[in-house]
């Protein structure tokens, strides 16, 4: 099963999640984002902000 980005749809390479991409738990729901992505929100996912904010 391939692992893809929760925020802009971007599939990783391979089926394990790369070590470049991000990981969060929001309303008890396991998100994951992309490198890109990460780099983008990283101060909103450092406020634990719901990516519905972002």
């Amino acid at each position: 099963m391939a692992v893809i980005c929760d925020f802009c749809g971007r599939a990783a390479e391979g089926d394990e999640l790369p070590l470049t991409w991000s990981t969060a738990v929001e309303r008890g729901r396991v998100r994951r984002y992309c490198d890109e992505c990460s780099r983008a929100h990283l101060r909103a996912m450092e406020a634990k902000l719901d990516s519905d904010w972002w």
